[in-house]
């Protein structure tokens, strides 16, 4: 006997055991007999239709053109995205020009205070203090 007809006969007794088992009848998809019912509860979210389910894959092919609800749906999605952006940003507009605001105030009053400090330093006493810088004519 050559090995060709030794390995087809392997082979052919490897399809009989697994014809025979019980095992492959359990593994096996079930035949459309008519006594299969429409899933019922958390098993209908995750089957679905034949032909939803061949049409599954032609709809979102790369060049397949979108439908009106993806695309409505993708523009919700920018939409919001750039609302969320917009918020940020003015978010932190606020906080810096509240920042700069309080940081000018500090240096005013610094510069007040040393300007104060300065003619009260400078003063003669031969004028009144408001008139310090002026040109008397």
């Amino acid at each position: 006997m050559t090995w060709t007809s030794a390995a087809f006969l392997a082979v052919l007794a490897v399809l009989l055991a697994l014809s025979l088992s019980p095992e492959a009848d359990s593994a096996a998809v079930p035949d459309n007999s008519g006594s299969t019912k429409d899933p019922q509860g958390p098993m209908k979210r995750i089957f679905m239709k034949e032909a939803d389910a061949s049409n599954f894959f032609r709809k979102r092919t790369r060049r397949g053109a979108k439908s009106q609800d993806e695309i409505n749906a993708e523009q919700r999605q920018i939409l919001a995205a750039d609302e969320r952006k917009r918020e940020f940003h003015e978010e932190k507009r606020n906080e810096f020009e509240n920042y700069a605001e309080e940081e000018n105030d500090e240096q005013d009053e610094r510069t007040r205070e040393s300007t104060e400090q300065w003619r009260e330093f400078h003063y003669d006493g031969m004028h009144p203090p408001q008139e310090y810088n002026r040109h008397s004519t």
